[in-house]
This record gives C-alpha cells, structure tokens and sequence, in this order.
C-alpha cells in the first residue's frame, strides 16, 4: 500500500479545535483522521479510518479464535422488543426516539440484546444447537446530555458487542471465560494497559459484570485497587459495615440549640464550644448528614429520597445511580422542599423521615423514603438535624431511636478506605471503560420467550451473557496513551502505515530517490505513506509527520549526495544513516520488528 500526500484527503491544523479538551480529541481532528459534524458526532477521513479498521481487525480474530460469528444488525430499529424487555421506558432520554411515516415508533440502537435474542429464537430449538456465540461491530447511539472529550463520549460510536447462549448456568460460566480471555488477548494484542475491575450491571441487568478500564488521568470511570488484589470500579465498591453496638448505656437522645449551624463545619464548632464530650471532641464522622435527592424515573415520576450518611463523608451521585438504577439523581430543588415543608434545610433529621414519620390523622404515614449508609448500624450515637431551624439532636442512637427504610451505597470512597475482601487499603485512580462483559441470566430470554428444548425434551429459558468493546473508544484511549508534545505516535500494528517517507528540498533526485524507496517497500507488504508534495517546506513536512504518528519516518535529503537516508523512530529513540542501496531492507526488518514486538 502506497498512499501519496500530495493525494490523500487531509488537512492537518496548527491550532487546537475550541472544544477539545483532552489529547486525543484535539490530535485526532488536527491530524485530520477525524471532523466533528455535531456535537459528539464525527465524520471519519481516509486516515482516521484505517486506524479504525484494524482495530476492529483485531477484535475480529480474536472472537473468532473462540468460535464467535460475526453478524449485523440494523441501526434503526423497531421499539416493540424493547418495549417487551422495559427498556423503551428504563432507557428514559438516553436514545434517541423517533417515527416513521406511518406513525410507528422506532429507535437508533444504544445496544442490540432484544435483536440478538429474536434472532436465535427464530432459528434456533434445541439444546444441541448450543452453545453459540454471536457477535456484531455496529454503529450505537445514545443521546448522551453532556458529550464530551471527543471520541470518549459521543453520541454515535462504533462498538462489538457479543452474545452467548447456553442451556444453563455452567455453560454461561465458561462462555463468559472465553470471552473475558479474548479480550486479555485482543486489549494485550493492542498494547493497551488494562484493569479488570468488578462492576456494577445497571440497565443492562444480569448477575456478574466486569469492566476493562485503561488506565488514565483523563478518564471518566473512578476505580479501587488493593495491594492484595482486589479491583472494583467506584460504584461497586461495597462498604464494610461495622458491628453493632450494644446501647444499654448509652444517654437519652436530647435536643440543644444550636443556633447559626446548617453545615456540618458549623454544628462541630458549635458542639465542641457548648456542648463538649467529656472524652474526646467531636468530629465531622460523629454527625449524622441527611442530604435530599431527587430520583428521576424512566416514566418522568420524580421521587424524592434522603440519604443519611456520616457527616466527614460526601454522596457519590455515581454510586446512589447504581444504586437506584434505572433512575436518574439530581439534587433536591426549591419546588421539592417547598412540597415538604417537614424538611427543614440545614437541621433534617431522621424523626421526619421513612418508618420514623409520624402517623397522619388517617391513620396513614406519608414521608420521604429514607436510606443510611451501611456504617450507620445499630448502637451508633449521632449529632444529626431536630427538624427544627437552630436545634439539633445529640446522642440519637440508631437502632434505639431511628430506623430506616433501607441501605445504600452511595457515599464517596476514599483512598485508604478497607477493601470489602479485607486485601488491605484502596487506592483510587481513573480510568477510560474500553470493554465491559455480563453473565445477563435469563432476563431478555424470558422477556422475549427464547426457549429450547433439553435432552429430556422439557422446554428451558435459554441463559445469556453480553460482551462489549467500545471500539471508537479504545481508538481514543490508543491515541491518549501513545502521543506526545508534538502530536501523535501510532504503535505499528494500529497506525495508518508503518513508514513515513519524506523529500526534503526541490532536487529532483531527492524525489525520484524518495520515490524509489517508497515503491520498493510498499512493493514488500510496507504500509507507506509519502510526502510526495513538491513545494511544501521541509519544516511543514516534518511537523506533519511528528502530528500523524506513523510508527517509523524515513527523510530522503542532503544526505543523499553523501548516499544515505535518515531513519527515526516517531516514538523516540535515535536517528541513524542507512545507505540507500540498503535503506529498503534495513526498514521493512526495522518494520518486522515494530509488527513482532
């Protein structure tokens, strides 16, 4: 392959576009492989394409290497499956919705479970059709509210996902084994760093769920690590809850006024100058916060929620959404305690909330759902809202004096935090989610009736397992990990080409050298692309070259009069004079080298 500059559709930019924020956003559209067309949204050019498909080319070998078979779906899509499953309603504004002429109800494919599961029912019977295995590289949607940083969150992107079928459980286990080697192998074969952290299922339903998170300042994925192993994205991080205390001793819970105190800095200071504990001072860790959210249904019913947590700890709206999945949270507004006026902002306190309201003359108890934080266990004493403006309540006792609806998750993690399988304290780091895998169960087999009959002939609801790579993605991620100053540094078996010839000045035997050598190579299985531009300034030239990232440049020059060629590796390392008699051979070895290594 021989692709020409002075031929190739691109435009490379000096300047950063305004809305990049991140490397590979801004590199990406300034080496011309990608334009933006709207917001999250990108036309892919000649160059930007190449990348991609070998990208997909890997992924491709790979789950064929487990006995995947590709096939493809449309992208539009009609809403009648999704509707059978819950998830037209559960994916809330997150797709984009749209109808035909006809008044019908379609949309544009965030994901394809419901397709893939219609598709084996319509084909398949019987236990001895499976295990299968399917699986699509496809163009997904999501109406994403906040699409941001370029390729890593968009609202069009290309993505595999795959799907096993088994007759039972011990089947989906060893399907789900494949899958998860073959991405070890396919994220390995692309030298991208990758943790495999537990997850959390969200819509997508299902019992395990692992991520693959390539490690990076810029990613938007929080995730925990422990020195003895453990690894968990954020919002699967479980706490581990203290033992109960015994309260026998424990004082009356009193009311003290604590004028001036709605935040939690104010009520320890208040506390610590008029109320002091004969012990020691008091914390931030000893109140008791109860912060108003607001649920936000699929169907648009909006719900309101307290979490009650430690005081030194803040809610992790990330984790409270997995937590309360499918929906939505978002802070409490004027309106919503407005139509409560039982919550006394600054000063709320359990005796208002969840079993703890009062019973109305009806008989009946109306109040907010109330949920605590696994740490707040039976015999803790807290300092925590009176429900009254300027009062708090001292040495309220959980267990004794308050009760809640339930638990959640949803306070922050923090480094230094125990890890929930005691392998010692967390570190937190962030990371870009490249690939996510599911043991999905029966859940859209039973919606969507695909059975089969067993060796006793006895009809059984087929189990399931999902498999994604964001493809697109883990083009982002590449292009963040392998870049620098001067722009992009392709690792050989992603980049465009493997060798970026360029002639230098205006002798035309510099460009029939130069011309030599690129044939000569491409004619070898090279991937080269030439600077054949005959009036473009050598320093243009070699910035071009630094911004596109091709693997190795060879410059053709002055050295030629002196009958050598200069080689330099994109991502560093020296340059070297090689004769040209030898130049074509001593590149395509330095290639076979990149490609092997």
């Amino acid at each position: 392959m021989l692709l020409r500059m002075s031929t190739l559709f691109v435009r490379t930019l000096r300047e950063d576009p305004a809305d990049a924020e991140v490397a590979s956003h801004r590199l990406l559209v300034r080496a011309g492989y990608i334009r933006r067309a709207a917001p999250g949204i990108y036309t892919w050019l000649p160059l930007g394409l190449r990348v991609l498909a070998k990208v997909e080319q890997v992924v491709r070998e790979e789950m064929a290497s487990i006995g995947a078979q590709e096939v493809h779906f449309p992208a539009l899509l009609p809403k009648e499956p999704y509707e059978a499953t819950g998830r037209w309603t559960e994916y809330g504004p997150n797709i984009f919705r749209l109808k035909d002429r006809k008044d019908g109800d379609y949309l544009l494919a965030p994901t394809h479970e419901e397709m893939f599961t219609l598709l084996v029912k319509d084909l398949y019977s019987s236990y001895k059709d499976l295990p299968l295995a399917l699986f699509q590289i496809q163009t997904k949607y999501r109406d994403e509210a906040r699409p941001r940083a370029g390729l890593i969150r968009g609202r069009e992107f290309v993505m595999k996902d795959a799907y096993s079928f088994d007759v039972d459980d011990e089947g989906l286990a060893a399907s789900y084994e494949a899958q998860r080697g073959a991405y070890q192998r396919i994220f390995d074969r692309l030298g991208l760093e990758y943790v495999i952290v537990a997850a959390t299922s969200g819509a997508m339903g299902g019992s395990r769920s692992e991520e693959f998170l390539t490690p990076t300042p810029i990613g938007e994925d929080t995730f925990v690590r422990s020195a003895g192993g453990y690894a968990a994205n954020v919002e699967a991080v479980t706490t581990l809850p203290p033992e109960p205390l015994d309260w026998a001793d424990a004082p009356a819970a009193h009311v003290e006024d604590t004028p001036g105190t709605p935040t939690i800095e104010t009520l320890v200071a208040h506390a610590n100058a008029h109320v002091p504990r004969p012990d020691r001072s008091w914390t931030a860790a000893d109140t008791l916060k109860n912060v108003v959210l607001a649920l936000v249904h699929p169907t648009g019913e909006r719900e309101l929620v307290v979490v009650g947590l430690p005081g030194d700890r803040e809610v992790d709206l990330k984790r409270l959404e997995a937590g309360v999945a499918p929906a939505e949270v978002e802070p409490a507004g004027d309106a919503d305690f407005a139509a409560h006026p039982e919550l006394v902002r600054g000063y709320i306190g359990p005796g208002v909330l969840g079993p703890n309201a009062p019973v109305g003359d009806d008989g009946e108890r109306t109040s907010v759902r109330y949920l605590l934080d696994p740490r707040v266990v039976p015999g803790t004493r807290w300092i925590t809202g009176a429900n009254e403006p300027g009062r708090h309540v001292f040495d309220l006792v959980a267990g004794r004096d308050f009760t809640a609806d339930g638990t959640v998750e949803a306070a922050e993690v923090r480094a230094g935090d125990p890890a929930p399988d005691g392998s010692g304290p967390l570190e937190l780091a962030r990371g870009i989610e490249i690939g996510h895998i599911f043991q999905l169960g029966r859940k859209y087999a039973q919606a969507l009736g695909l059975t089969v009959l067993d060796q006793n002939g006895k009809s059984v609801v087929v189990t399931m397992g999902s498999y994604g790579i964001g493809v697109t993605r883990v083009l982002a991620a590449l292009a963040e990990a392998n870049h620098d100053e001067r722009g992009l540094a392709w690792p050989a078996h992603v980049a465009p080409a493997h060798v970026h010839v360029v002639a230098t000045g205006k002798d035309a035997a510099v460009f029939e050298a130069a011309e030599a050598l690129a044939t000569t190579l491409a004619a070898r299985g090279v991937e080269v692309l030439y600077d054949d531009r005959p009036k473009v300034s050598p320093g243009v030239k070699f910035a071009d070259a630094e911004l596109l990232g091709v693997p190795l440049v060879v410059v053709v020059g002055r050295g030629l009069a002196d009958g050598v060629v200069e080689v330099r590796p994109r991502a560093g390392g020296a340059a070297e004079q090689v004769a040209v008699e030898t130049a074509a051979d001593h590149v395509a070895e330095l290639v076979d080298g990149l490609l092997a290594g």
